[in-house]
């Protein structure tokens, strides 16, 4: 028999307490909460910031993005009007109209234009740049996404930390080689988080057991795929997200035949034929156009916990996630040339930017789709846990036929190190566990 403590909302706010309860406890230099996709880290940020506010505190957001910041002070300034917040910011820091008029938001360069604020966000990078200033408590959100030198210096201006992120996505971004620091206790390149749990074993460590993003049809198979140790649930149930057509009188093609399949089952898997291309092919990228202007075209139809009545999609509420920021040019152009007036609105980037997004319905060009190898840029489990868990509807993947026997050829062959722990799961087993669910929703070539 299922009981209130049982549901997804009691399980949610029984961690949320846990965590604030840790939060109090002196005794605590850093807590830290492992996060899944859309288990409302921005929300938990928000309430521990207002809470330690409440307590008397000056807490300062880190954040890795200047567009995560800004999505943190509208949170704020929207659910804590009374609270006065600031925005401390770079010099050549443009900030979006919808800051511009918050009345209990100022924008500053420096902490000196920022005396009066009790909440003070900015970027890691940002925070670097302070000298001679130390508060009480630093909220960091995104930590797995900052690197632990960075952690290093800004380290200096908290004396308590409260580190929120997601453990499964990808890891810091470097452009140099990090061979010569690998299996060393000062590995730079590492995430903040690891690196200071290795080194204070005794820090507690909190899970949010909740995504309100992921439906019903997804939050199982990415939680085996990239969380098997950390298993999580959806929000909502079976039946409470539904997506349908306004508009029905249209030929069927395999486009049609795709969207049915991904509006019913929550997953659909656009095949094309097998076929070893560059990664700019170009009809896979102009079929992950015409699939979301067909969409746009056909009229979709959201309805969910949000939306009872029903939602008409717009393209902003559609991504397309691919590998390379090349490919990414090559979709805003096929976009372009479907001739549907809002293609062009529609989201399109890479895994890295796409990180920390949420939209109804997601457009994957798998990032092993047409390759002759598969190198490890390519099988990172995190990239293609950014680019699966992205959605609160549908996921259409759009891939060339092959894939399985890529991998078959290609097993995980990375290098074992001494005194680096093995990262479960590798991207060669989270791969095939999402072939295997794909398969399932397969329209074929």
């Amino acid at each position: 028999m299922t009981t209130d403590t049982d549901t997804p909302g009691a399980a949610a706010n029984a961690a949320t307490a846990s965590i604030l309860s840790d939060l109090a406890d002196t005794r605590h230099r850093a807590v830290v909460v492992d996060s899944p996709p859309g288990a409302g880290k921005s929300t938990l940020v928000v309430r521990a910031a207002q809470e330690l506010t409440a307590g008397g505190e000056r807490p300062i957001i880190v954040a890795q993005t200047n567009n995560q910041v800004d999505d943190l002070i509208k949170r704020l300034a929207r659910n804590h009007p009374a609270i006065p917040l600031g925005r401390l910011s770079a010099g050549d820091y443009s900030p979006p109209p919808a800051l511009t008029t918050l009345a209990n938001t100022t924008i500053g360069r420096t902490l000196a234009d920022l005396t009066g604020c009790q909440i003070i966000v900015g970027t890691a990078a940002k925070w670097a740049t302070v000298r001679d200033s130390t508060f009480g408590w630093a909220i960091l959100d995104e930590a797995y996404q900052m690197r632990s030198d960075m952690l290093l210096q800004i380290v200096e201006h908290f004396d308590r930390g409260l580190f929120v992120g997601d453990p499964g996505q990808l890891d810091p971004f470097t452009i140099v080689g990090t061979e010569r620091w690998i299996g060393l206790p000062h590995d730079p390149t590492q995430n903040g988080v690891s690196v200071m749990l290795e080194h204070n074993p005794h820090i507690p460590v909190h899970r949010l057991p909740v995504s309100w993003r992921l439906p019903a049809s997804a939050a199982p198979t990415i939680s085996q795929a990239f969380y098997p140790f950390t298993d999580f649930t959806a929000g909502t149930g079976a039946g409470a997200r539904s997506l349908d057509f306004s508009t029905t009188r249209f030929g069927s093609t395999r486009l049609d035949e795709t969207l049915a399949t991904a509006f019913s089952t929550g997953w659909a898997l656009h095949e094309l034929p097998r076929r070893h291309v560059p990664r700019t092919d170009t009809e896979t990228i102009q079929t992950a156009a015409d699939l979301a202007a067909r969409l746009l075209t056909r009229g979709a139809i959201a309805t969910c916990e949000h939306n009872p009545d029903g939602h008409a999609l717009s393209a902003t509420d559609i991504a397309i996630g691919v590998a390379h920021r090349d490919q990414a040019d090559l979709v805003r152009a096929a976009l372009t040339r479907t001739g549907h007036p809002s293609a062009p609105g529609v989201a399109v980037d890479t895994a890295n930017r796409l990180q920390g997004r949420e939209f109804e319905v997601v457009i994957v060009v798998h990032p092993l789709s047409g390759r002759r190898d598969a190198t490890a840029f390519h099988l990172e489990a995190g990239r293609l846990c950014v680019l699966a868990s992205r959605h609160r509807q549908a996921c259409i993947v759009v891939a060339r036929e092959g894939i399985a026997d890529l991998l078959d050829t290609h097993p995980s062959t990375d290098p074992v190190h001494l005194s680096v722990p093995a990262k479960f799961p590798d991207g060669w087993e989270a791969n095939h566990v999402m072939l295997a669910k794909l398969a399932q929703h397969r329209v074929p070539a």
